[in-house]
Parts: C-alpha cells; structure tokens; sequence
C-alpha cells in the first residue's frame, strides 16, 4: 500500500510540473529536463508512469473533462452558468487545468486525444441545454447545438483575454457579463430574474 501511495504521489508531482512547465512555456518549449527539474524524481521514475512527454499532456488534457463537474441544479440554465463559473474559478487556482486548457488552444505538434477539450466542454453544455429545453428554461426556436458552440467559443476567448489582461484574476466577472449579454436571447423571459451570473455562494457550492 506503501508503495502504491508513493507512485501516486509521484505520477501527481509529475503532472503538476509538467502542467506549469507548459503553462509557462507551451508544449514545444517544454522538455522533459524542465519538468524533472521541478519534480526532484529520477528519469526512470518519470518514465515508469509516463513514457513520453506527449504521454504526459495527454493526462493532462484527460484533466480537464475531470474539471468539468455537472453542477446539481434544478434549474438547468443555472447549472449551465454555474459550470463556467466554477471552472473560471478553477482555472485560476489549478495549474494542472490551466495547463489543459493551453494544449487546447496552442496550435502545437502534440497530438490531441479524439475528443478534444472543446469537445467535452461541449458535450457537457448540451446535454444540460437540453435538460433546459424539456423543462421549458429556452426561448422557442433557439438552435441549442448553436447556443453551445457560441459559448463554448465565448469562454474559450474570454479565458484568453483574461489571461493576457489580468493572469485570469477577473475571469469570472468576464464570464458572469457575458452570461448578462447571452441570457436574454436564450431564457425565456420568467427565467431572467432567476438567474444568478455570480459565483454562487460558497455553502451552496459546498
């Protein structure tokens, strides 16, 4: 058991170095010199769990579907808003997410898994504007496969600008005004009061 704890220790040293390595340098940039380096671990500890750098940005990018936890809210639109929200607040705080979500953007010669990050990030926004379209949370005639690309590809450019302009400190106020801008052309109109597009607080996130 001893044994097992130290090998997960390690495989999580390795990838939380390697996460901010490439998040500091990108994936080209990065070796695997930098990331032992940060790890103080063997080359043949590094090689046991991973056999290649790829290798290790492929669990990375594995990391962020695990981020993307489904928010329990009755009200599926809010589950929705709470889903960017929380992973806003996560981006600012978890290298190894922030690290994902570089992969995904940075035109790199890693290759990506089949389902890419803008894929599971998408997946999971369906499914709930879906749930949000039975329960009669939508505007009649709003394409949801439409609605989930444009916030898909909201949020991925406004994490961007975040970065650049703040190192991601004002995230979630980008992403509750963009909500502000998005809702009143995808709730129906006795949604729009019952809609938080803040951070919920921190009990109800607990």
């Amino acid at each position: 058991m001893a044994t097992q704890e130290r090998g997960t220790r390690s495989r999580h040293s390795i990838l939380e170095s390697a996460a901010r390595v490439f998040d500091e340098r990108g994936y080209d940039a990065a070796s695997t010199n930098d990331i032992l380096a940060r790890t103080g671990l063997t080359r043949g500890a590094l090689y046991h769990h991973f056999p290649s750098k790829e290798a290790i940005a492929v669990a990375l990018v594995t990391a962020h579907s695990e981020a993307l936890v489904v928010p329990d809210q009755a009200v599926k639109l809010q589950a929705v808003i709470d889903l960017t929200l929380e992973f806003a607040q996560r981006l600012q705080r978890d290298p190894v997410l922030r690290a994902s979500v570089r992969l995904a953007v940075e035109q790199t010669s890693f290759s990506r898994p089949p389902q890419t990050a803008y894929e599971q990030s998408g997946a999971a926004i369906l499914a709930l504007l879906r749930q949000a379209e039975e329960q009669g949370e939508i505007l009649p005639g709003v394409d949801i496969q439409e609605a989930t690309s444009t916030i898909v590809g909201a949020f991925t450019g406004l994490q961007l600008m975040s970065q650049v302009y703040s190192n991601r400190e004002d995230l979630p106020e980008r992403i509750g005004a963009f909500w502000r801008f998005m809702l009143p052309g995808l709730a129906t109109p006795g949604m729009l009061g019952r809609l938080r597009t803040i951070p919920p607080p921190a009990r109800e996130t607990a």
